[in-house]
Formats: C-alpha cells, sequence, structure tokens
C-alpha cells in the first residue's frame, strides 16, 4: 500500500497562498528596476516541459501518484539525462539546466497532532508547545512510524529507477536542517548515495521559523552528533544556537524570499564571473540536484521556478526541469 498520496491538508498547503506568488512576482519586477535590489534577482526560472507529467496542467495532484508512475517521468532515463546534457551544451551563455527533485519530510509527529486536532487547534494552541502529553513534536519534530515508512518507500521507487531503469544519481544533495528532513534524506537514499557524496545542510531550505515549536532546530553540536557520520556537512557560516527562530513566525512572503536566495545560490555556482558566462563544464557536472525539505519550502520553490502548484503528500517528492537565465547587465 502507497503511503505518499497526498491529503487535502496537503492540498491545502500547495493552495492555501496563492497570493504570494502575484506577490512575489511584482517584487522581482519592482527589485530588477533597483540598483540596490537587483542583484538579488540575478537569476529568473522558468519550468521545461515535456520532461514530467507534474508539470503538466492537466495533471490531477490529489490523484496522481508517482511513485507507480516512474516519478512522473516522461521519458526514459536515458533521452532525458541526454537531453538535458543538449540543453545545457547548446544554451546561452547565460543558460542554464538542471533536473532539481524538491522531496518532502516523511510524516512527523507534529502532522499527527495537526491530523489528531484540526488545524484551528493546532495553530492557536499546539503549535506553540512541545507536547499534547501524548506526542512530543517540538523542538524539531522526529518522523514518525508512517514517516519512516513513506521514506523507506521512496528509497524503493529510487532504487527500482536507478536499478532497472537507469537513473543517476544525484550531482548534490541539500537538505534541510531540521533533522525530520535530514532522516527523511537518509532513509530514503541509503546504501544508493555513495559514501563521498555529502549532503549540504542548508538553513535557507527549512520550513518557517518562528512560534512553533516543532521547526525550531536544534543545536549544530546535536545535529553533528547525530548525522555527519552518515555523509552530512554543513554550510559554511552554520550557527550554533538556532537564532532565526523567535516567537513570531515567519511571513509566507519572507519564505518565498528566503527560498529564492537559496535558488540564486544555487543556480550562481554555475556562473564564471571572469568569463561573464555559464561554466558549461560545472553545469554538466551539477546537472541533477536533490533537495529534502518541507511543504512550506517546497511550494515556494515551485514558485520561484514558476512551476504550477502541487500537492505534496507527508514523504512526497516532485521533479522539476528548470531552465535558469542569469540577467546581464
Amino acid at each position: 500500500m502507497s503511503l505518499l498520496i497526498p491529503s487535502f491538508q496537503d492540498r491545502h498547503d500547495a493552495l492555501g497562498h496563492l497570493d504570494v506568488r502575484e506577490w512575489f512576482a511584482e517584487t522581482v519586477a519592482k527589485a530588477l528596476q533597483d540598483e540596490k535590489t537587483r542583484d538579488n534577482f540575478k537569476w529568473s526560472f522558468e519550468v521545461v516541459p515535456g520532461f514530467f507529467a507534474q508539470s503538466d496542467e492537466k495533471t490531477d495532484d490529489l490523484k496522481f501518484n508517482y511513485a507507480f508512475n516512474n516519478i512522473g517521468r516522461l521519458k526514459s532515463w536515458g533521452d532525458l539525462i541526454e537531453e538535458l546534457k543538449e540543453l545545457n551544451r547548446h544554451a546561452k551563455p547565460n543558460e542554464v539546466f538542471k533536473l532539481v527533485t524538491c522531496a518532502r519530510h516523511g510524516e512527523g509527529f507534529h502532522n499527527m497532532v495537526v491530523d489528531k486536532y484540526g488545524i484551528q487547534a493546532w495553530s492557536e494552541k499546539w503549535s506553540h508547545l512541545n507536547t499534547d502529553g501524548e506526542l512530543e513534536y517540538g523542538p524539531d519534530a522526529m518522523l514518525s512510524a508512517k514517516g519512516i515508512e513513506q521514506a523507506r518507500q521512496n528509497h524503493e521507487v529510487w532504487e527500482k529507477e536507478i536499478k532497472e531503469h537507469g537513473a543517476p544519481l544525484p550531482d548534490k544533495f541539500y537538505v534541510s536542517p531540521l533533522q525530520r528532513s535530514m532522516w527523511t534524506l537518509q532513509y530514503t537514499w541509503e546504501n544508493l548515495r555513495s559514501a563521498d557524496q555529502k549532503a549540504l545542510i542548508v538553513e535557507k531550505l527549512r520550513e518557517r521559523y518562528g512560534s512553533h515549536t516543532c521547526n525550531k532546530r536544534n543545536t549544530k553540536s546535536i545535529i553533528e552528533k547525530r548525522f555527519l557520520g552518515y555523509g552530512y556537512e554543513f554550510e559554511d557560516g552554520f550557527l550554533e544556537e538556532d537564532v532565526l527562530h523567535t516567537d513570531e513566525q515567519e511571513s509566507h512572503h519572507h519564505h518565498c524570499v528566503r527560498t529564492n536566495d537559496f535558488c540564486q545560490e544555487l543556480f550562481e555556482k554555475d556562473w564564471d564571473s571572469q568569463a561573464n558566462a555559464v561554466d558549461r563544464e560545472k553545469a554538466l557536472a551539477n546537472a541533477f540536484i536533490s533537495t529534502t525539505s518541507h511543504a512550506g519550502t517546497i511550494s515556494e520553490l515551485l514558485t520561484v521556478f514558476n512551476h504550477r502548484p502541487f500537492a505534496i503528500s507527508t514523504g512526497g517528492m516532485i521533479p522539476v526541469v528548470v531552465k535558469a537565465t542569469r540577467r546581464i547587465d
């Protein structure tokens, strides 16, 4: 039985804040007119259609199950990867193409509490506590047994894609520092990810911080003790304490801007400032990116990439082929 089926709450997470999309488009347009802010949006993004069913407006996100449909790909892996290489080889000097997979953590104890009491009671009361007396979900909520099994089902999906259908391993792995995302990555890619493929722990991939205890991360020391033996490393500047988590919850708008910052930094890694062009060798070597994060973060990733909204179950995943174009002044 598949546990990777979106619920109506997942649909709400994907569609509940569509005003952010219009706001973000207006923010980008305005920022590009101001020399002080335009460098925050050096790269613009669009989805390349024809690679995955999830990018097609006709695909019903509540009925579609990527686990039974070769993760949604519309081509063989051989054709998909070759076409991606060709797009990069023949791209303009300021263009680059990547396959980005956006994985959501498996069910956490905080998700169970939302289901138990309802979203209103969660928002008003339970989200500000660490436990309801039965389940402990803060700080930094852990995966439930179902969440672990969801990640293991994803492992089966990827193992089949790799061993039976010729899928490549991602070139780079990025993950939120919240343990439910890190354990999801671990269970999903265990014995598939090579030992020298370090997953980079990135603050900008975390869920909306502030107020909700489930989204307060552990200290760097605790994260290091739990995960560095599994092939994880911290981004530069990662702090010991979670200074981002306050009593005030981050807005959806700020979360979107923060997610854009991650995307800008991701694609800027391929840019050769001296040549004023994409380093084609780097682009080809980093064409397949894996991210593991949260419902809110994935919603904002899809906004930044100009992808249609799409409901993602706990433990779910969506692949996107992205065309990025860098502004050349």
